[in-house]
């Protein structure tokens, strides 16, 4: 089965590819083709001996384990048809098989966004439960730690153990396919009340396996891989969400620790088990996502990457890994090494060509970083016509691209740049009732982009870019933070020669919050202070923009974080609390509640 067959479903691939290549650049990534053809006929052996993989007959736990692991390794050869082969026909008579077929099923739900799919995610996860709770303790008349302090180890199987880790980790792939199937409130209560279940499951195991004696059987490994992982992501999740968001979803009481999660999820990564490519993912996507967006640590990723690049080693076509090594070069300012890291992830595989989209998005970063704005332009085009994740979100992009180009410099269908901003609006979702707090921002962005003039062409995309925090992923990359520093100054120039009555204050606000940002990556301390006071100063005068003056009193806190001085930073973070109803309010409360216990565990 050839990766590289062409065919009419590659279209929208090679599509992508002839967009962003210049003719130097086709050959090298022709040359990375032949490679990858030729690493295909040399893959891993077990690749190699299972072209066709038999379908057991018989089925114990430690055969489970090993099939299940198999069903994985194909699915990290990008193989994901013979994976759901492989395991489906077992799904229903062995917990393992159970969890990785609803895995498999949930991640696929979770990239197409089909309705169909989501269905057959949602079935394949309630039977998951059905047939992990088949396999557990029963009668269940008391938790399983205080049978076995009771009634000695033997009173429980190993297996029943097992069931019980499978069974905790099915309520988590439950409650996130049951957020995008059902939306409303009921459904986001229940499945509050799941990850609670799921979490008390975890440390019920870990309490078992504390009381247990040394075992070294084969399938021991996994028991306690499982449970470090789902221990792991646990203190991490909780350790991120403020106690006011845990008590909306029913989740009183809990907390977590996030060195003792990320300390979990590094211990299973680095053992050999089931779960262990799983702890992985969760630690790539907390690296290289989450800690951009709301991480204040200082420690060093290094321990994540070196990881990262022995699971490289092993399945060095796997898509997700190359995805997240295109995301590393961009964290460390590494932009057209990640831009060509990504054109060889797209052509890797074709088979979940959704994965193409997470890769048009980045691409469509790179060039944004990089100013080309034509590239980024056709991007943006491509994911507002083939993905289903976010078309607000899409259609924005475009439309503040378009902005930046010279007028028909893009086949557009005829839509004028205010077309497309109009269009936003109607392209909304809506999740529990409400907006998307995002979708928000960009639909009453785009009604003020798109029904005046006047504004600086620049600044729907320093806004964007703002939002999505793009300033921080550029840090590493000095030259290019000041490139950006003087098309703000540039901003600042064309509203101080043009003033805006209405939007004036707003606007010069904006630009000041961006200078003060880019002149703190620059290491101008004490000049980016004077333009965040600068913009918490002209707070009664905004008509609009409100999140400019919270937003403020973050950047300003963080300036003294970086100083030492925690005294101020946690004053000014303090702040926050005091601003209620303004865009983007949730994003900002979990930057605030993060960075005030970091600075609590460094004044102990």
């Amino acid at each position: 089965m050839s990766r590289f067959l062409r065919n009419e479903d590659n279209d929208e691939s090679m599509l992508a590819m002839s967009l962003d290549l210049s003719e130097g650049e086709s050959d090298r990534m022709a040359r990375v083709t032949r490679t990858l053809s030729l690493r295909e006929c040399e893959e891993d052996k077990f690749e190699d001996a299972h072209e066709i993989i038999p379908v057991a007959t018989t089925m114990n736990l430690l055969s489970s384990l090993e099939e299940c692991t198999t069903g994985l390794y194909l699915f990290l050869n990008n193989r994901f048809s013979d994976a759901i082969n492989l395991i489906h026909p077992w799904s229903k008579n062995s917990p393992y098989h159970a969890l990785i077929y609803s895995m498999l099923m949930i991640v696929k739900a979770i990239l197409t966004f089909e309705p169909q799919d989501i269905q057959t995610g949602m079935n394949a996860a309630k039977e998951a439960l059905k047939t992990c709770n088949n396999f557990r303790k029963k009668p269940r008349i008391m938790t399983l730690s205080r049978l076995v302090s009771r009634q000695g180890i033997k009173s429980i199987k190993e297996e029943e153990l097992h069931a019980e880790v499978c069974y905790a980790e099915c309520l988590i792939l439950k409650s996130a396919i049951a957020f995008i199937q059902d939306d409303s409130l009921l459904n986001f209560l229940k499945s509050g009340i799941s990850i609670g279940s799921s979490y008390q499951i975890y440390k019920d195991c870990q309490q078992v396996l504390e009381l247990m004696p040394d075992n070294q059987s084969k399938t021991h490994r996994h028991l306690d891989g499982g449970v470090k992982f789902g221990l792991g992501v646990f203190n991490l999740m909780f350790s991120l969400v403020p106690p006011k968001s845990l008590k909306l979803l029913n989740i009183v009481g809990y907390s977590g620790d996030r060195e003792v999660g990320l300390a979990l999820l590094h211990e299973s990564a680095s053992e050999p088990h089931i779960n262990n490519i799983l702890s992985v993912f969760t630690l790539l996507f907390y690296y290289n996502y989450v800690r951009v967006v709301v991480g204040v640590e200082r420690a060093s990723t290094s321990a994540t990457e070196s990881l990262f690049l022995i699971y490289l080693e092993k399945f060095p076509n796997c898509v997700v890994l190359k995805f997240f090594r295109a995301r590393f070069s961009m964290l460390n300012g590494n932009f057209e090494t990640a831009r060509l890291k990504l054109q060889e992830c797209i052509i890797t595989q074709n088979e979940w060509k959704q994965i193409h989209h997470l890769c048009y998005w980045e691409l469509m970063w790179c060039h944004i970083f990089l100013q080309n704005w034509k590239q980024a332009y056709n991007y943006a085009n491509l994911l507002s016509q083939h993905s289903r994740w976010s078309k607000a979100i899409y259609t924005y992009s475009k439309a503040i691209l378009m902005a930046l180009l010279p007028p028909n410099s893009v086949n557009s269908d005829n839509e004028s740049m205010s077309t497309v901003f109009l269009h936003v609006d109607s392209l909304r979702i809506k999740f529990l009732g409400s907006s998307v707090p995002i979708e928000k921002f960009i639909a009453e962005k785009s009604q003020r982009y798109g029904t005046t003039t006047g504004w600086f062409t620049a600044q729907p995309l320093l806004e964007f870019m703002y939002a999505w925090s793009g300033f921080r992923v550029m840090s590493k990359k000095i030259e290019l933070i000041s490139s950006w520093l003087s098309i703000i100054d540039k901003g600042k120039d064309l509203l101080n020669e043009n003033p805006n009555e209405e939007y004036g204050i707003d606007d010069m606000s904006l630009l000041n919050l961006l200078k003060g940002l880019c002149l703190k990556h620059l290491g101008k301390h004490l000049k980016a202070e004077h333009y965040f006071i600068r913009v918490i100063s002209k707070e009664k005068m905004l008509k609009y923009d409100r999140y400019l003056v919270p937003y403020s009193y973050y950047e300003l806190g963080m300036l003294h974080y970086l100083k030492g001085d925690y005294a101020s930073a946690t004053k000014n973070l303090d702040y926050i609390k005091n601003y209620k109803d303004y865009s983007m309010e949730a994003r900002l409360q979990f930057r605030a509640h993060i960075a005030l216990e970091q600075i609590a565990k460094l004044e102990k």
